[in-house]
């Protein structure tokens, strides 16, 4: 069976090589006796048939070299698509630490496809690396209170406390909770307004009434660090989501008295310019770094750490800030220096 199967094969090449040679010198012949007609020249039955043997034998090696070459654009093509399945492949198994090389000769839109692949990888690489590091950060601010709750829990177990102390153990664990739940809930905040499907209902309203209610409902945690307010607000209307706003003036003020020294003082100011208010929340506090202001609105980013611990800070506040910000089609900008204080600027269209 198998000498059958190597006869045929020869059969077959022997076969092909011969209608090669018979198309190619007929294909001469006609070319030569066209050209002869053309020219009105009629050569010698030996010169006739030299040069239809040259020209056949041109013809065939040409054919021969443009069978080749597309014999090596398919195996490159083959290639080329084999790699990208292999590519997409493993990005499909989560390895997206992959990049495709571009061939020199490819087509246009071949190199396009690539760019497009390493593009698409490069991107997903990045997302993987954001969710890595959001659950490394949330896990890190779960357990630290968790831990904080189990040890005074066994320690409330020591019947030899005192009440002071355990009142004291009390408060922490009660402490350590409410942070517990304010996280949780921030995270909740957070994925519903990235989810782009977050509730959204602007209607207008007098921004400054909103921003002087917000100082009032602070007014306890500014008494208590006796701090100066002075606020400047002209009557204004704004079009937008009061609630949402509600949570960018809360956190901000938050801040401000957070990280004002007793006996500091805090400006809010309202600027109208066009279309355009600026809402400028101004404090004499610590101040930021100028790499503190790059990482202020990222998740989990805490400019003072051992502040942010006591205060009872996820880090997730002003990204919540940005976000709804955004969501206006506004911008925030800070302007800070270290023990210098702070600077925050909100600017929002005033809308219809």
């Amino acid at each position: 069976m198998k000498k059958f199967t190597i006869l045929r094969a020869i059969i077959f090449r022997f076969s092909a090589a011969l209608i090669s040679l018979v198309l190619c010198w007929t294909a001469a012949f006609f070319i030569t006796n066209f050209l002869y007609a053309q020219l009105g020249y009629q050569p010698s039955d030996y010169l006739r048939e030299l040069v239809n043997f040259i020209l056949g034998l041109s013809i065939l090696g040409t054919a021969i070299r443009l069978i080749a070459k597309i014999a090596r654009w398919r195996e490159k093509q083959f290639e080329f698509f084999h790699s990208i399945t292999e590519t997409i492949e493993q990005i499909t198994n989560g390895n997206f630490n992959v990049s495709l090389s571009v061939p020199d000769e490819s087509p246009h839109f071949f190199r396009e496809l690539i760019e497009s692949i390493n593009r698409m990888a490069n991107e997903l690489n990045e997302m993987e690396q954001m969710r890595q590091e959001f659950v490394s950060n949330v896990s890190h601010e779960i357990q630290s209170p968790l831990t904080s709750i189990i040890g005074f829990t066994h320690a409330l177990k020591n019947e030899e406390l005192d009440q002071e102390q355990r009142l004291h153990y009390l408060n922490i664990i009660e402490a350590e909770s409410k942070r517990l739940s304010k996280l949780s809930d921030n995270l909740l905040k957070l994925t519903s307004l990235e989810s782009n499907h977050h509730p959204y209902e602007p209607k207008k309203y007098r921004l400054d009434q909103q921003l002087k209610n917000i100082v009032l409902a602070c007014e306890p945690q500014w008494l208590e660090k006796e701090m100066e307010i002075d606020i400047s607000l002209d009557k204004t209307e704004i079009t937008a989501d009061k609630d949402l706003l509600d949570q960018v003036w809360m956190n901000l003020l938050h801040n401000s008295i957070k990280f004002t020294p007793k006996g500091g003082s805090i400006s809010i100011r309202l600027e109208k310019n066009d279309q355009i208010v600026k809402v400028v929340i101004s404090d004499t506090g610590i101040g930021m770094s100028e790499e503190e202001k790059m990482h202020i609105f990222e998740r989990f980013y805490k400019a003072d750490r051992s502040r942010n611990r006591s205060g009872g800070g996820s880090g997730l506040g002003l990204s919540i800030v940005k976000k709804i910000v955004s969501m206006h089609h506004g911008e925030i900008e800070v302007e800070s220096a270290k023990g210098k204080g702070t600077t925050m600027i909100v600017s929002l269209p005033l809308g219809e």
